[in-house]
Formats: C-alpha cells, sequence, structure tokens
C-alpha cells in the first residue's frame, strides 16, 4: 500500500487557534488537499476562529470570514463534524470550553487534535479515546518527513494561489516563520532546494 494512502487515513481536528492565523490555516488545508492528511473541524470552531479574529482585526468583516468558513466546507465536504454535543458534559478538561473539541475528535474518531494550547488537552484524558495532541509545526513536520515532495507540491500550490497581494514563496516562509513553524520551514527550505522549486 502506498504510504500516502495510508497517512490519508490519520484524521486530525484543526482547532480554533490554528485556523485563527491564515499562513497556517493555508499550510494546513494545502497539505490535507495533497491528502497527507483529513482535516477536520466544527461549526463550533469555526465560530470560533471567525470570531477571535474580528476581535481583532478591524480591517476584517464577518461576511469576508463566512466567505472563507464557506470555501473550507465546500473544498473538505467532509470536514464538518456533527452531533457531538451530547458527549461534552462527560468530557474533562482543564478548560471546560475546550470540551467540544474534545468531543468532536471523539465523533470523528480522530486520531490528532491540533492545536497550539497542548497543555489544556492531558494526556491521560486523550488516552483514553487513543487521542494524542500535536502542536501546527509537528504535525507539519511530520508531513514533510512522510512525503517530502507531496509536501513541497502542496506549498507550491499555496504560493501561487496566494494573489491578493501576491508572494514570493521566501515572503510565504516568513509568514509561517513568524506563527511559529520553525522546524517545518527548515525542512521544507532543505526540500525545496534539493527539488529546485525555490529561488532565493
Amino acid at each position: 500500500m502506498d504510504t500516502n494512502d495510508t497517512f490519508a487515513e490519520i484524521y486530525d481536528v484543526l482547532g480554533a487557534c490554528v485556523l485563527y492565523p491564515a499562513p497556517i490555516r493555508d499550510i494546513l488545508l494545502s497539505l490535507a488537499a495533497e491528502g497527507l492528511f483529513v482535516a477536520k473541524w466544527s461549526d463550533v470552531i469555526q465560530d470560533e476562529w471567525v470570531r477571535n479574529l474580528l476581535d481583532n482585526r478591524s480591517d476584517l468583516t464577518k461576511e469576508q470570514l463566512n466567505q472563507t468558513t464557506k470555501a473550507m466546507n465546500l473544498a473538505f465536504p467532509d470536514a464538518n463534524v456533527e452531533n457531538f454535543e451530547e458527549l461534552i458534559p462527560s468530557l474533562k478538561l482543564p478548560d471546560k470550553d475546550d470540551r467540544h473539541v474534545f468531543a468532536c475528535a471523539i465523533r470523528c474518531n480522530a486520531d490528532l487534535i491540533v492545536t497550539y494550547n497542548s497543555k489544556d488537552f492531558p494526556a491521560d484524558e486523550l488516552s483514553k479515546y487513543d487521542l494524542e495532541v500535536q502542536l501546527p509545526d509537528e504535525l507539519t513536520s511530520n508531513l514533510i518527513d512522510i512525503n517530502p515532495e507531496l509536501a513541497c507540491k502542496a506549498f507550491n500550490k499555496m504560493v501561487k494561489r496566494l494573489k491578493k497581494p501576491r508572494k514570493t514563496k521566501n515572503e510565504v516562509l516568513n509568514s509561517l516563520k513568524m506563527c511559529g513553524v520553525n522546524k517545518s520551514i527548515e525542512k521544507l527550505k532543505k526540500q525545496l532546494l534539493m527539488l529546485k522549486t525555490l529561488y532565493f
């Protein structure tokens, strides 16, 4: 069996905090679009990152971000998880407001919860449901290791899609660096140079 096919069966719930920054959202969805993992979320997760972004970005409108979430759901029609609310009351987490993410992951039989707030998802609780938590940099780095060529393809497509404004590959890498995916960036640079698709 192809390594790609095996890994594509891994379901990852993307928390609001990793959908909030556009560079992280773009690279994760680009990798998912190439079949490197199966992206999952819920309406609650979508509403949370949109609400938080609107609170911090007066230049954006709810209509703009709603278009983004609609585009995500169209591009990944099986990503949105439903009917998980009944699981929430029985779950134990340091922050009760994070239980909807945990419940979403349980409902869709996810393998990973991808978040910056790993401390909010204790391993002993997640292990009861065969779940783990990963930082975006950890996930992206692992995906590059598993299929560097396909990861580079995903990155190149992502850069080409950025038109308002257009950005060079180096500028996109710098944007990702500002979001803390340093390990992934170094691996990506190395692979892109090996494939002779990156020019500084």
